[in-house]
């Protein structure tokens, strides 16, 4: 059986995301793909708790290298106990965030060495890389304000914007590095414009699948 791909969406806070990842999710099941959706920490029992330690506000200084290894063990145990198992059914993928992720907020936002990043990289993935990042990217200032009429801000949407264009560079480097795997939508367009972006993405990369079966 061949291995399902593995999607990832990506994007500062406020982009979007949640709901473009639906709108794919209900989008391949139309065009009868077996998708499984996902998150990032988190995605098990066990990972969705390393998440609320993450993310929780609290007045004890998270250290940068506490804050890495939590989200290293997260994934670790949500790569091993369910995306592996899944894409070796068969079944696409879809994950809210991923180690594109960590190279943005804890390399690009913290400024935690990337080679310390690669590492663990390597020792918890070995090969496995996201087959495709869905890139939402739109000005930090918009997906700010759209993040504040969410409601409560957690741990890192409470950061500067000063942190947030950090991470917005490093998203976009990291496009310009893997043009092959990364799709970049804009994401300051009306949710319409963005979701008619994401159906001809996702149509490119069914057609993709399909030409390789």
């Amino acid at each position: 059986m061949k291995r399902g791909n593995f999607i990832t969406f990506e994007g500062t806070e406020g982009v979007g995301k949640s709901t473009q990842l639906k709108h794919a999710e209900n989008w391949l099941r139309s065009h009868d793909i077996d998708v499984v959706v996902t998150r990032e920490p988190g995605g098990t029992p066990l990972a969705e708790n390393i998440r609320e330690l993450l993310l929780a506000p609290r007045d004890e200084q998270v250290v940068d290298l506490t804050e890495l290894l939590l989200i290293f063990a997260a994934r670790a145990q949500h790569l091993n106990t369910l995306i592996l198992p899944e894409l070796n059914a068969g079944r696409w993928v879809l994950c809210d965030r991923f180690t594109d992720a960590t190279y943005a907020y804890q390399g690009g936002g913290r400024g935690v060495s990337r080679k310390q990043i690669a590492i663990l990289e390597n020792l918890v993935q070995d090969a496995l890389r996201p087959d495709h990042v869905i890139l939402l990217d739109a000005p930090v200032e918009v997906g700010m304000a759209r993040a504040r009429k969410r409601g409560e801000l957690d741990r890192f949407e409470r950061e500067t914007v000063a942190f947030f264009e950090r991470i917005r560079s490093t998203y976009r480097e990291r496009a310009v590095c893997w043009p092959e795997r990364y799709h970049v939508l804009d994401a300051a367009q009306s949710i319409e414009a963005v979701t008619e972006s994401l159906s001809r993405t996702l149509q490119s990369i069914l057609d993709v699948h399909v030409a390789d079966s």
